[in-house]
This record gives structure tokens, C-alpha cells and sequence, in this order.
């Protein structure tokens, strides 16, 4: 029997399009991935099927600063990995579940004084003070967000009341039930919050999707494997930090796997995670952001049959443009963290503080130069239609759903409208009006109308002039509603004859004219 006959990837006859950096990163997914050198050039190519792109960057203009891969199928040539060292551009590699696999950067020559020194830290004493200081950056950044953008003020105080709490505590191991109490409620306060999605995706959307929920997965009993949209979000922004935090470490000389706050561990990289805790609530406010202003498309996800929450590799590499924004955010975290390293080594050269490799803010000083503190926002996020989920530019509905959903806000407005006209307070007003009008019409007699101001004469002189008078204008005169003077403007009404003379002051009719 015949074998089956399959597509080549690399077919002349397949679609593909170039791939553009953004943002200094370039993030590659698919199936077939390359990484190679060609004469010079790092040439890359990625793709799913017969959809395939492609770029190839010269070694001058480029403005690669991270190799994004997401997924584990192709090859990295050693001669690509050179090219990137020689560029000072990193290689990440990504799994879509939120697992950092791989990250490699320059190689920068490391003082062992200062390693030393951060292996020490816990016999010294600067542990805790390190820790402290970024729980105490980390809970009051939480508190705010919760306060300012959750609304939950309850939340925000016994996350105050715990970051107190760690300015008496005496060890390390006593800051970690604090940070955990903190969290607690911190995530508490997310449980409630809505995770839109299309009108039109909504019957394919799990229920448990269209919330938050709880921060700990049901699979793992831990923040891994996400079982809904928003958490899984989060757990892949958080995978690029902490190859961001990695990298900030490795750059400066410092080991990422000596941590001061996380106990050590063969799974992760404890410093690395230690710069994290900071810039967390960055990430946070940034999916909170998206998930509330824009819904999320169903096709961004899929569900694997045990549950867990996964994300399309196109929408994962949306969110991998974020990289420079938590770059610019650890950067001068982990510079301080090995400034104060280097404070307790006993012998130090005639370099008072360790180089600024991530910020060049001492060579900014050393000219005269104020510190760049600035950090980029990060990309916003895409906007698509409330109800069908096509891209839209930053509004709200795409233009074939915008007469749908007028519609829809004009039978809404009207509900409101009805109802509120029936609250006791609105038939309060009614029936003052009601009063003040009847006490007018009594207290007016025919006698007070000049003898030349008719009927007729409002109708053919007066009513005609209305149409160049502002319904505005005739409400200030007569005191009516607006519904009233749009009817007598535009002659639905005839308005009462005490209303005449006024009416034709309004217009400039008189007697003479």
C-alpha cells in the first residue's frame, strides 16, 4: 500500500509571509521551526501547515533583543545561538502552559566575591533585608491595585495591615505567612471578576471561563496548570518575567538559583523569582486591564481533556511583545539587589558598586546625566467586537455589528428610561409640574391677551418663525419639558394662548409688524 502523500514544510508553493520584530522581540510558534545562519544572516522560519513566515536579518539595523520559541518542534543551529550572543540578543524558549524550558543570554564575566556574597546572604543578615524590602514594594503595589481598580477596600487594608507586619519580623521564614495571608486576600478580592467573550463565542465558552475564580488550579492544588482563560494568561506573563529576572541576573554576575525569600529548589531559579515578586502586580493590572475593557476571543484557547486551560500559540505570542516592558521593570530591581550584594563583600576592587549593565544608569551619572527610571507601557491590548469577535480599532463593535448593538442600547435605554419614570421621585416632579401648570392656566383670563394675537394669527405669523428658534430657547420661555417644546416648534401642538405672547417676543412678531 502507498504511503500517504504529506505537504513538504518548506514547499515552494506554500504561503508565506514575513515576520516582523516588535518591540525588540520576535516570537516564533508552529511546527518546522528553523533558526540558522545563511551568509551572514540569522534566518528564521516557523508556521502551521502551509501557512508559513519567514525573516532574515542582516547583523546591522536589525533591533532583535529577544528570540522568542514557543513549543519544541524544529531546530536552533549553534551557529544561530552565536549570532545572538554576538548581537546581545537572548533566546527564550516558552511553553504554552506558563514553563520556562530555556534561556540563554550573553556571557558577561561574573565577580566570585559577589556570588560569594549572595550565597552568604542568609549568615549575613542581608537576606532579610533584601526580602522585606521586596515584599513590602510587592503588597503595597497589591493594595493599591485592589484598592484603586477592584474596588475592594476591605482587601486593601489587611494587605496594608500585613505589610506592617513585616517591618517587626525578625527572619526570613516570619515574612512568609505574612506574604501568605496577603495573597490570600488579595486573590480573594479577584474571584468575582468578569472575563468577557463575544456574543457570538458565548455557547462554545465553559461557564467557569467567564470569571476569574480562585488562583489555585483544581489539577495541581497550585497556580499551574490554569484551568480558565484569565489564569492562564497570567501564568505565561509571569513565564516571561521570570526569563526576563533570569537573564537580569545572569547579566549582572549573580547566580538566579541563590535566593533570599524562596527556599531552593531544583524546579525553578529562587532569585529569579525573588526579582519577580515586585513586578508581579504590573502583570497583574495588565491582564486585569484586558479582560475587562476588551472580551477574549474563544479561538485564543483551548481546553486539553483534562481541563487545563491553554493558550493558541498566535494570542501566546501577543502576549510575548510584553517582554521589554517587564525587562525595563526587574532591570534596576536586580541593579540594586547587586548593589547591596556588593556592600557586604569584605575585599572590594576599586569599583565601589558593581557595573549598571541593564540601565547604564552610572555612565548616565558620570555624565551628568539624571537616571532613566521610565518603563514603556506594554502593547494594548487587541480590540475586538463585543459580538462577533472580529478586530476592531478601539471601539467596541466592528461596522456590521454597530447597527445590532445600537439597536440594543436604544430597546436597553428605553427599559431604564420606563422604569426610572416610575420611581416615586419621578412622579413626584410629575406632579408638581402638573400643579404649578393647573395654578397657572386658573390664574390666566382671556382679558390678558392683546386683541390682535389670535388664533390665526399664531398660526400663519407666529408658528412659521418658530423653525429658526432653538428647542432650548422655547423651553426657557414657556418653562415646559423638552418633549413639549420640540411638539410646539415643529407645530404637533398648539400651546396653550397664554403661551402666545411670549411665543411671539421668541419670534419678534408684534402688533406693528
Amino acid at each position: 500500500m502507498a504511503a500517504s502523500h504529506t505537504v513538504p514544510q518548506d514547499s515552494p508553493y506554500c504561503n508565506s509571509t514575513p515576520i516582523v520584530s516588535q518591540r525588540g522581540v520576535l516570537t516564533l510558534f508552529g511546527y518546522g521551526i528553523r533558526v540558522h545562519v545563511d551568509r551572514g544572516h540569522l534566518k528564521i522560519q516557523d508556521g502551521i501547515g502551509s501557512v508559513r513566515r519567514e525573516a532574515r536579518l542582516p547583523r546591522v539595523g536589525h533591533g532583535l533583543r529577544r528570540l522568542v520559541v514557543i513549543g519544541s518542534d524544529g531546530m536552533v543551529s549553534l551557529s544561530a545561538l552565536r549570532w545572538l550572543a554576538d548581537q546581545d540578543a537572548s533566546f527564550v524558549m516558552l511553553d504554552r502552559d506558563g514553563s520556562v524550558l530555556i534561556t540563554t543570554g550573553p556571557v558577561r564575566s561574573s565577580d566570585a566575591r559577589l556570588r560569594r556574597a549572595q550565597a552568604l546572604a542568609h549568615h549575613s543578615g542581608i537576606a532579610l533585608q533584601i526580602a522585606r524590602d521586596l515584599l513590602e514594594r510587592k503588597l503595597a503595589a497589591q493594595a493599591q491595585l485592589i484598592r484603586d481598580t477592584l474596588q475592594d477596600s476591605s482587601a486593601a487594608d489587611r494587605i496594608a495591615e500585613m505589610r506592617r507586619g513585616l517591618r517587626i519580623c525578625q527572619s526570613v521564614d516570619a515574612l512568609r505567612p505574612l506574604e501568605a495571608l496577603a495573597a490570600k486576600a488579595y486573590w480573594s478580592a479577584w474571584r468575582s471578576v468578569q472575563v468577557n467573550f463575544p456574543t457570538k463565542d458565548l455557547p462554545r465558552v465553559p461557564e467557569h471561563w467567564r470569571t476569574f475564580g480562585t488562583r489555585v488550579s483544581p489539577l495541581t492544588a497550585s497556580p499551574r496548570l490554569a484551568v480558565n482563560p484569565a489564569n492562564a494568561m497570567l501564568n505565561y506573563l509571569y513565564a516571561i518575567l521570570e526569563s526576563e529576572a533570569r537573564l537580569a541576573a545572569a547579566t549582572l554576575g549573580l547566580d538566579p538559583g541563590f535566593g533570599v525569600m524562596h527556599f531552593d529548589s531544583p524546579t525553578r531559579d529562587s532569585l529569579a523569582s525573588d526579582l519577580m515578586e515586585p513586578i508581579r502586580p504590573r502583570v497583574d493590572a495588565y491582564v486585569l486591564d484586558w479582560v475587562t475593557r476588551s472580551p477574549l476571543r474563544r479561538e485564543w484557547f483551548f481546553e486539553q481533556r483534562d481541563g487545563n486551560c491553554r493558550l493558541m500559540a498566535a494570542f501566546a505570542e501577543q502576549l510575548s511583545k510584553t517582554a521589554s516592558t517587564w525587562k525595563q521593570a526587574v532591570s534596576p530591581l536586580a541593579e540594586e539587589i547587586s548593589r547591596v550584594f556588593s556592600l557586604s563583600v569584605p575585599k572590594r576592587s576599586k569599583r565601589i558598586f558593581p557595573s549598571t549593565r541593564l540601565t547604564h544608569n552610572s555612565r548616565r551619572e558620570g555624565r551628568g546625566i539624571s537616571p532613566d527610571l521610565s518603563i514603556e507601557a506594554p502593547p494594548r491590548p487587541a480590540s475586538v467586537c463585543r459580538n462577533c469577535g472580529s478586530p476592531t480599532r478601539g471601539t467596541e463593535c466592528c461596522p456590521k455589528c454597530i447597527p445590532v448593538a445600537s439597536g440594543e442600547r436604544l430597546i436597553e435605554g428605553a427599559k431604564l428610561g420606563r422604569i426610572a419614570s416610575h420611581m416615586p421621585e419621578a412622579k413626584a416632579r410629575r406632579a408638581e409640574t402638573m400643579r404649578r401648570q393647573e395654578a397657572a392656566r386658573r390664574a390666566w383670563k382671556p382679558s390678558d391677551l392683546p386683541e390682535w394675537l389670535n388664533e390665526t394669527v399664531y398660526r400663519e405669523r407666529i408658528m412659521p418663525a418658530l423653525k429658526r428658534v432653538t428647542i432650548r430657547a422655547i423651553m426657557e420661555a414657556l418653562q415646559v419639558s423638552k418633549p413639549y417644546a420640540a411638539d410646539i416648534r415643529s407645530g404637533k401642538k398648539l400651546p396653550h394662548p397664554r403661551h402666545w405672547m411670549n411665543l411671539a417676543k421668541l419670534v419678534g412678531v408684534s402688533r406693528e409688524a
